[in-house]
This record gives C-alpha cells, sequence and structure tokens, in this order.
C-alpha cells in the first residue's frame, strides 16, 4: 500500500478573503503533537495531481479517475507519515550520511547539465528554483523520507526474510540493473586557514598532518572527524561525501583516489576553494565500472523482493502505531486505516489551548512539524501517494466567518490569521505550480 511516500514541493497553509473577515486553516487531525490542516490535505491533493500529469502522464477522464482514487486514502497516508516520523525519533534513528549522500548524488546529476552547480550556493538556489521551498525545507523533506524508510526497514523489513537461491536467482536474470560506473565513497576532514596568517597556517598544516598520522595508525576516522573537522556540514555525518565519478573532482585527486585502497587516508591536501585550508581525505569504498558483484547487490536485492510480501506486515505496525497514539479526528475526515475500536473522535475541545492560533504559529509548524515527504527514496510497501477521503473537500479550505464558540463555549479547531483578500487571493490563483525534481 505505500511503495513511496511522495513530495512534491511545499505550499503555504494561509489563504486570504474578505478584507474584513479572518482567514482560517482548519486543523483537520492531531497526531500525538503534530497536526494535518485542511489546507495541508488540499495543497497534498494539487501536488498529486501535477505528478499524475507530469510523471504518469495522465490527463482528462484518466486523470480524475486516478485522483478520486488516490483521494480515498490520503488522510490515512498522511497519518501513516506522522506516525512513522515520529517513531524513527523516539528510536534515536540517524540519516545525516544518507541524507548528505543523496543531496551529494543530486548535486552531480545536476552540474552534468550546468557545471555551474559544482558550486554549493548555486546547487541550493536550483533547488529553490526547482521545488518552489526554501533549501533547508527540501533537505528536512528528505530527512523525515529517509527516516521513514529506516523505520519499515528496522520495524518490518527485518521480518521478512528472502532464501538466498531465490535472491541468486534474481541477480542471475537482472544483470543489467546491476552494472556499476566506477565509483569512490570518500570522508573528508577539513582543518580551515580562513583569515589566518602565516604561522596560522603553519600551525593548522601541523594539526592536519598528525590527525593524518593518528587515523593511520587505526583511530577512528568518525571520531577525528567530529573532533577536529571546520565543515560543520560533512562533519555531522562523520565526514561522509557524496559517491564520486570519474570527471567531477581535480585532476589530481581523482587520480589519487581512485588509484588508492579501501581504507587509504591522504596526506594533508591544500585547498583554496571554495574554502582555504587542507583536506584530508579516507577512501571508505571504491568501485571499478563494470558488473557488481552478487555480494555487493544482496541486500538491495533483498529489498526489492521483500517489498510486496510486507504489505499485510507493514499495515499491521501502523495499526499497533495508530492503537498507541493520541490521534482525533474532526468529523468530515475519513482515516480509511483506522485501527478497529480506537475512538478517534473530536474530544475535549473547549479545553485545548489555543482555540485558534496565530498565523506566526501555523508558519512555525509548517517548519516544524514532520511534512510530506520527498519521493526520492524508495520505501518499502507503498505504493499510493497521499490522499483524502471527503472528495468535495480536495479544494481551498472553506471561507470562515469570525470565530466565535460553535457550541456550549467550545470553538472551532482553526488556525487564524489576518490578511489583505483581493491580493492574496489572486496571488494564490495566479501562482503556477513548481514541478518536482527531475530525478
Amino acid at each position: 500500500m505505500l511503495s513511496r511516500f511522495v513530495v512534491f514541493m511545499a505550499a503555504g497553509v494561509l489563504l486570504a478573503v474578505a478584507a474584513d473577515v479572518r482567514v482560517v486553516e482548519e486543523i483537520a487531525v492531531k497526531v500525538n503533537g503534530d497536526i494535518i490542516t485542511r489546507g495541508e490535505l488540499a495543497e497534498q491533493m494539487r501536488e498529486t495531481e501535477l505528478y499524475l500529469r507530469q510523471e504518469q502522464k495522465l490527463t482528462g477522464p484518466a486523470l480524475q479517475a486516478a485522483l478520486q482514487e488516490q483521494s480515498k486514502s490520503m488522510l490515512m497516508e498522511k497519518i501513516d507519515e506522522l506516525l512513522l516520523v515520529q517513531k524513527a525519533k523516539d528510536l534515536d534513528v540517524k540519516v545525516d550520511a544518507d541524507v548528505i549522500k543523496r543531496l551529494g548524488q543530486m548535486q552531480v546529476e545536476a552540474q552534468k547539465a550546468d557545471p555551474k552547480l559544482a558550486d554549493l550556493d548555486k546547487f541550493q538556489a536550483y533547488i529553490r528554483e526547482q521545488t518552489g521551498m526554501p533549501f533547508e525545507d527540501f533537505k528536512q523533506k528528505l530527512t523525515n523520507s529517509y527516516l521513514t524508510h529506516k523505520v519499515i526497514s528496522a520495524e518490518v523489513g527485518s521480518r521478512v526474510s528472502i532464501p538466498e537461491p531465490e535472491l541468486k536467482k534474481y541477480y542471475d536474470e537482472h544483470k543489467a540493473e546491476f552494472m556499476r560506473k566506477a565509483q569512490v565513497f570518500l570522508s573528508q576532514i577539513l582543518i580551515s586557514t580562513e583569515g589566518k596568517n602565516s604561522e596560522q597556517v603553519v600551525a593548522a598544516e601541523a594539526k592536519a598532518k598528525d590527525i593524518v598520522a593518528r587515523a593511520r595508525k587505526g583511530e577512528k576516522f568518525t571520531d577525528l572527524v567530529a573532533s577536529y573537522s571546520d565543515d560543520p556540514e560533512t562533519a555531522r555525518a562523520g565526514g561522509q561525501l557524496p559517491p564520486m565519478e570519474k570527471g567531477v573532482m581535480r585532476a589530481d585527486l581523482e587520480k589519487l583516489v581512485f588509484d588508492a585502497k579501501r581504507g587509504y587516508v591522504t596526506d594533508p591536501i591544500k585547498v583554496d576553494a571554495p574554502v582555504h585550508g587542507f583536506l584530508i581525505l579516507k577512501v571508505e569504498e571504491r568501485y571499478d565500472a563494470g558488473q557488481a558483484a552478487f555480494d555487493d547487490v544482496k541486500d538491495q536485492i533483498q529489498q526489492i523482493l521483500a517489498e510486496p510480501r510486507m504489505q499485510p506486515k507493514l499495515r499491521e505496525y501502523l495499526t499497533k502505531l495508530r492503537e498507541e497514539a493520541f490521534l482525533e479526528i474532526k468529523d468530515g475526515y475519513v482515516d480509511t486505516g483506522a485501527a478497529p475500536g480506537k475512538d478517534t473522535r473530536w474530544h475535549d475541545v473547549a479545553t485545548l489551548k489555543p482555540q485558534t492560533t496565530t498565523k506566526e504559529e501555523v508558519a512555525a509548524h509548517a517548519k516544524g512539524a514532520p511534512k510530506r515527504l520527498l519521493g526520492v527514496v524508495p520505501i518499502p510497501g507503498t505504493h499510493k501517494k497521499l490522499g483524502f477521503d471527503d472528495t468535495a473537500q480536495l479544494g481551498a479550505p472553506k471561507e470562515a466567518k469570525e470565530t466565535a464558540p460553535s457550541k456550549e463555549g467550545s470553538a472551532p479547531q482553526t488556525a487564524v490569521s489576518v490578511d489583505k483578500p483581493e491580493k492574496a487571493a489572486k496571488a494564490k490563483a495566479e501562482a503556477p505550480p513548481m514541478p518536482p525534481i527531475k530525478q
């Protein structure tokens, strides 16, 4: 049911109406400490339509039929997504290295079309242009995608075992799928000399040489990265860099690392761009071009073959997460994956604080809460895009009058903002959808 969580691009959730009326963003569902809003669901439906048009080339009745079908499970899969990301945090799952590697792969692919994208700032601007969201938001969505993937693999996929003869049979029948380009996987330590005088540069080089000596004697490279690297971005992932193909590195560095054996640590290398300093590289893995060996891709084949067998177990696991969760769903919204017998009715409305939230709080939620996940990571057991049941609710949120107690002191669960209607509504209507990044 869940072959991948598809995320296209971020969108604002505040819509404007008449000048003297305050705009509401309705809270549809509460999932533990997170919420799902009506606007998020409507935006998800628009993104799903964009995906169906661009990736599956659907139009007319076929497009409408696909949207209708996917809308039935949209809310269910949104709840699934939040529960899995929350579980990843409970399990203290770490994915920084995976995220950095994936972003690096994307940058390598992008710079083949435009060499200027080798510059990190230009690449981040490219992401913003393609997705319509800040780079950090894009990165967070990618992070959530990997978190979700790892939870499914650990909690569900690990219980599905495929006999080795079956794995080998698949390999023999699909060898063309396992052809590799020459690649090297590196980790780095950067000792910066930015803004330093000549004496400080000499000291920095001596420090780099000492680190190399310690690494070659057997000290754990990731520990040295954490203690000494001046590049915080890669340091969070143990110094790991994206896989490198031939032709994208400085010529002298390329020859050095592509000729080296696994585990080799370079002498300090003086660099002047994008920063000044001394670079230490470790060869974590290296692949020659050609057919990948069975042992190298066995885990990948295990995942491919396990995916269709995981569906019932995954649904059972998600039902269990629902049973353990604080989950309240407003009337008019349907969770088609509801746990049998669990009461998810909207309770204690009057005691919730606040009854309405400000525009700033909604914006903070949009940045901080787990969102729809970028469809770049195949996730075992997920086929449909995120949708929700009531197709009459697929458009923009309804207009709402000035919030007032709905009954006996309770107030509608909404996020309220004041905006200039005609200008904001016009901008919303005229803004074209941004296409997903082509993978």
